[in-house]
């Protein structure tokens, strides 16, 4: 479809081009891009004008906002003709977007069937597969033919991705096998489903999290997992495109929580300026007040500033070579704990990595401010000098740089390890937190060693 075509149409009130491409395969994502594209009143009109059958097809490829804002102008039997007919796992995710009296409305409005899945499937955690579960899955039996079970695929099975691959259940509804869709085409239709079988399946716990899920995707590359409760019986089915969606919005959050700001509830462009400034305001905030303890430590060694009033040169370099060195390692620890290549137990060996890190890369920073004072000293750029040796000056700052880069990447890459120890989100340790921690206890570093190697 050229969306922009079908824009200036719809705009123009004309939606028979719209309805035209209605049998497209991509045509619910298509028109769920096009309508986040027009103003919301006309967006919620122009749904409101589609077909019923339509309006059930790109439902669930609406985003929040226009989902309820539909459901708002709809009347209550088309709103239960549309929730019904959603796959379980959408509709899983429009209740959750739901508070609780608008939960209670709308599962009122569900068949008993559906309303039961739905309760049921609500009260798995929120980061828990049951969530992703669709409930519309069909299994075969291992001593039916391939022509039995093809027919019976036939009858009961959608076309979804799901189809890519068959589950094999015994007579009590426990998994044996998954099959590719392929080998039931390119085998005789006399064979049996257990003639086909290699006796290796991969599936999910019920009660597995949406990172097992997208590391057990990456890790065999299918297109749909079932998932079983603890008796191994077939409870539904995961795909892939809603895993990719949820490691999407995840990661979307966890990059937001990362740069100091609350994770958005909606995309930026969809977000109010007043609920943009409250998400942001929080963490400016605690960091405003948590940088006033530079401030402090600069008071508190004041006495050695009016000494050597050169010191004062350095602390932008200091601070921004700790906080640099800590947001480093703070997102190296983050991104490895989210693939799964680090978990808390693995801290000593973090701790020592990062230690003997720190130690090499503020060797190399002290070195290189150690030759720098030296050339503007001997270019006669500034005279370090004029009140203590030169050299001293040169070495305090080396050392310093050496302290304080090995304490921002201990402090760094140890943060989100104990977050994640206490079962917080380790995002939150974002680097302007770990840059703000390091500043302050940065100062106190660097004057320290100032008192120690110029006698302060």
């Amino acid at each position: 479809m050229l969306v922009q075509d079908l824009r200036e149409k719809i705009l123009e009130g004309d939606l028979s081009e719209l309805l035209h491409h209605s049998k497209d395969e991509d045509y619910p994502a298509e028109v769920s891009k096009l309508l986040a594209s027009l103003p919301k009143e006309f967006a919620i009109n122009t749904f409101l004008s589609l077909p019923e059958k339509i309006q059930i097809q790109i439902f669930s490829f609406l985003d929040h906002v226009l989902q309820i804002g539909v459901i708002e102008e709809l009347p209550r039997p088309k709103i239960s003709n549309i929730l019904n007919n959603l796959e379980s796992n959408d509709r899983v995710a429009f209740f959750d977007t739901l508070d609780g009296i608008e939960v209670t409305e709308y599962l009122n409005l569900l068949n008993d069937k559906n309303r039961l899945a739905t309760y049921d499937l609500l009260g798995y955690p929120e980061n828990s597969v049951a969530r992703l579960i669709n409930t519309n899955f069909t299994t075969v039996r291992k001593e039916w033919t391939i022509g039995q079970a093809i027919e019976h695929l036939r009858r009961f099975y959608s076309d979804t991705p799901a189809a890519n691959v068959i589950f094999v259940v015994d007579s009590t509804g426990k998994l044996v096998d998954d099959i590719p869709i392929r080998r039931l085409v390119l085998n005789e239709h006399s064979k049996t489903i257990e003639d086909i079988m290699d006796g290796f399946y991969v599936k999910l716990d019920i009660q597995d999290s949406i990172e097992d899920a997208i590391q057990k995707f990456k890790e065999y590359d299918r297109v749909a997992l079932p998932v079983t409760n603890s008796n191994n019986v077939v409870m539904g089915v995961v795909t892939v495109d809603d895993v990719i969606d949820e490691a999407e919005e995840k990661d979307t959050k966890e990059m937001q929580q990362f740069g100091g700001v609350e994770s958005l509830d909606l995309p930026y462009v969809k977000t109010g300026f007043v609920t943009m400034i409250q998400k942001r305001a929080g963490w400016l905030i605690i960091l405003f007040l948590s940088e006033m303890l530079t401030a402090t430590a600069m008071q508190h060694f004041q006495t050695e500033l009016d000494k050597a009033l050169v010191l004062a040169m350095f602390v932008p370099l200091i601070m921004s070579s700790g906080g640099n060195s800590g947001s480093q390692a703070a997102t190296l620890i983050i991104r490895a704990m989210a693939l799964k290549e680090l978990s808390p137990r693995d801290w000593w060996y973090v701790m020592r990595r990062e230690l003997f890190s720190g130690l090499t890369l503020g060797g190399i920073l002290g070195t290189i401010g150690f030759i720098r004072i030296a050339i503007w000293q001997q270019l006669g750029f500034y005279n370090y000098g004029e009140h203590f040796n030169w050299i001293l000056v040169g070495l305090t700052v080396s050392f310093s740089l050496v302290g304080i880069v090995m304490w921002g990447t201990l402090s760094g890459s140890m943060i989100p390890i104990l977050l994640k120890r206490l079962k917080l989100d380790p995002a939150s340790a974002s680097a302007p937190f770990v840059a703000t921690l390091v500043d302050v206890t940065g100062l106190i570093i660097y004057f320290s060693v100032a008192a120690m190697m110029l006698h302060l």
